[in-house]
């Protein structure tokens, strides 16, 4: 765990505009800085960044958060990954933090990617050696600009070369890194020793990086004849085959102005694309598509395209990728299956067709939702009521598995008619269940329709944009029942704490608790868009938020004095406190203060 109190001085010392201007370009727009927004398309700019709050909002999508939420949306970073590239800006070391797995006496994660990164380096300089490997990219149409790119090199024939790069080699803790093998006594001599020697021989090396350019892994492409072809890394502390992909970090700007991801199989086809000018491409890495690459990839891009060869094993793979998206599927995103001629990959094809052609095919992809239903369709015989009856057997597990409201209608619509069934009928086979996607936010409280905002909403709203004036609200307004209430309760504490935290440090605090979604809500109230341009001078709407609530808990206690009198069992003192109420209630609609007060309220 990352301690709060250091995430709170990290917000502290960054400031947001530096932050997401290096990714968007700002423009100065009054207090505040604007640009089209990052994670939608638009002409008009509507994202706005807040020096004095140290929040970014986007009125068009509705995106919004701190510095660090900004990395997570759009660096597609973890929340601690997240934290520890923004520490890395100003210098700040994180405490307490290791790799994402620690293994007993294992090198901390700063330490093995200073390995890799030495390890890059000469897998670097021996490329430019070696003719062999020189003469081989270049027969595959690779130029020197995109070799260093994607920080090509080569791993020259020999055992130990490694032992010339690190002087530990032997005894270190080089393993950790993937670099190196350690051989096994065989049983028939259980006296030798075990035998140190590099993993990676008589290969072009593709360095495979994390979000931040970090070297966590590399892949192997064997020159000349060998097994395997490709080699990849192991697990290691620093890297995790179903979590990255190849290429991701080259590509995230292409990405993102296309707002479409292509998934290809292989190093050389992520290299061939970008060397073809498709520069948006990445590629799993020596394993099948999992949950994670296809959640990472939909909240980079609208569009997700598959790219597979169109032969047995192309298909099949594309069907695992198939079953894995499903789950997480959203409205509106788009995931779609390309299938090149079975004599084809994507290098040989962009290579011979070009980049035009490529983009064409890859436009014309098949949607999701018509790879599913034909594949299913061509496994049985849709012309008899049998096959129509295995047909929807099949089908009800897969489209089960959509969370996505308007997707999962939709699928089981196109269910029905190619069935042969009517929508009930569809309905008492498949009964159509409320989402369960896993959020890290937790819902909301429903309000019922039409019911104005509670005020604690509305005075949280204020205080969340000027949290300094949490000073100016009193204890007695704070002991509501409601959740608001809670939630109001919690930033109120938090605030008084600091006079000079921002809504930055604020979101911070709460996220991932059980109030984040309630603060979340009192942002959208549309009045206080107002706010940033000036227009709403916020100390007051706390004070008259503040009274609001006031009044609303004297009218509380005045209903439960009124119930006590009219069922005649209330004492002198409460009818005496009850008339002081009417009391203070009347001088507050005329605007004259009251007589006299004899109640606590």
């Amino acid at each position: 765990m990352i301690p709060q109190e250091f995430i709170q001085s990290l917000l502290g010392r960054v400031d947001i505009v530096d932050v997401v201007d290096r990714y968007v370009k700002l423009r100065k727009a009054g207090a505040n800085y604007s640009a089209c927004c990052p994670f939608h398309n638009e002409k008009t700019p509507s994202f706005t960044v807040s020096p004095s709050k140290q929040f970014y909002h986007c009125f068009g999508c509705g995106a919004h958060g701190n510095a660090i939420g900004f990395l997570m949306e759009y660096s597609g970073l973890a929340y601690p990954e997240a934290i520890r590239a923004l520490a890395e800006t100003v210098g700040m070391p994180v405490p307490e933090t290791r790799a994402r797995f620690e293994r007993a006496g294992g090198a901390e994660g700063p330490a093995l990617t200073a390995r890799m990164m030495e390890a890059l380096n000469y897998y670097r300089a021996e490329l430019k050696k070696s003719r062999a490997a020189i003469d081989y990219l270049k027969g595959r149409g690779v130029s020197g600009e995109i070799a260093a790119r994607f920080g090509l090199g080569y791993a020259p024939d020999g055992w130990q070369n490694l032992a010339a790069v690190f002087a530990d080699y032997a005894t270190g803790p080089l393993k950790d890194t993937g670099l190196v093998i350690d051989s096994e006594p065989g049983e028939d001599h259980p006296e030798k020793k075990s035998r140190r020697y590099d993993r990676f021989r008589n290969r072009v090396m593709f360095p495979i990086l994390d979000a931040r350019g970090n070297v966590i892994g590399f892949g192997g492409r064997v020159i000349g004849a060998g097994e395997p072809k490709y080699l990849n890394s192991p697990e290691t502390p620093l890297f995790e085959k179903g979590r990255e992909l190849y290429g991701l970090y080259q590509a995230r700007r292409a990405i993102r102005d296309a707002n479409r991801v292509i998934v290809v199989e292989g190093y050389m086809d992520v290299v061939a694309l970008a060397q073809n000018g498709v520069e948006n491409a990445v590629a799993t890495l020596g394993t099948a598509t999992t949950p994670v690459h296809v959640a990472k990839l939909l909240k980079l891009a609208d569009n997700v395209v598959f790219c597979f060869d169109g032969d047995a094993a192309g298909r099949k793979a594309a069907w695992r990728a198939l079953e894995v998206a499903l789950p997480v599927l959203a409205d509106g995103k788009v995931v779609s299956f390309l299938f090149l001629p079975p004599e084809d990959d994507p290098d040989t094809y962009v290579r011979r067709e070009g980049r035009e052609a490529f983009l064409a095919a890859a436009a014309q992809a098949k949607p999701l939702s018509q790879f599913l239903f034909g594949e299913l369709a061509a496994r049985v015989d849709m012309a008899s009521e049998e096959g129509r009856a295995r047909f929807v057997a099949e089908a009800k597990p897969l489209i089960s598995e959509v969370q996505a409201p308007a997707l999962s209608a939709m699928l089981r619509h196109r269910l029905a008619e190619m069935a042969r069934l009517d929508a009930g009928e569809i309905e008492a086979l498949m009964p159509s269940k409320a989402p369960t996607r896993p959020s890290a936010r937790p819902a909301a409280p429903r309000v019922a329709r039409g019911a104005p905002p509670a005020p604690e909403l509305r005075l949280l709203g204020r205080l969340l944009l000027r949290p300094d004036c949490a000073a100016q609200v009193p204890d007695d307004v704070l002991d509501g029942t409601r959740p608001e209430a809670a939630t109001l309760r919690a930033v109120v504490g938090f605030c008084r704490s600091d006079p000079h935290l921002t809504l930055g440090q604020v979101s911070a605090y709460f996220q991932g608790t059980e109030h984040e979604a309630l603060m979340e809500e009192a942002l959208r109230e549309p009045l206080l868009r107002q706010a940033e341009a000036g227009e709403l001078d916020l100390e007051a709407e706390v004070a008259h938020w503040v009274q609001e609530l006031h009044q609303e808990r004297i009218a509380r206690r005045q209903g439960e004095l009124a119930r006590l009198l009219d069922a005649g069992t209330a004492t002198p003192e409460q009818l005496a406190e009850y008339k002081a109420l009417y009391a203070r209630m009347e001088a507050s609609k005329s605007g004259n203060p009251p007589t006299e007060s004899v109640s606590k309220f």
